[in-house]
């Protein structure tokens, strides 16, 4: 089992940025706009996020695989904490 890893925008750009190579990537800490919702840490950051992604690796592959790869790609940031991801695939 890999160390859990605080979940920080910096630090899910460095993770996709090495399992994906990405040729375009944003990746946007929307916690505080979640504040008191379900999964809130009650920090403000860390919980849910955002990602505009895209990557040669998507080509030919499906919206549902395009997305596992993200999320596979992520999986000790999910461990440590982070409760929801949204995906915007580039194409």
């Amino acid at each position: 089992m890999s160390e859990a890893v605080t979940p920080t925008a910096a630090a899910i750009d460095a993770q996709l940025r090495a399992a994906l190579v990405p040729t375009e990537l944003e990746v946007i800490d929307e916690s505080a706009a979640h504040a008191g919702h379900s999964g809130s840490n009650g920090l403000g950051f860390g919980t849910h996020f955002r990602v505009r992604i895209a990557a040669p690796g998507f080509q030919g592959l499906s919206r549902v695989a395009r997305h596992r790869l993200v999320y596979d790609a992520l999986q000790k940031f999910t461990d440590a904490g982070l409760h929801a991801l949204a995906i915007e695939i580039k194409a």
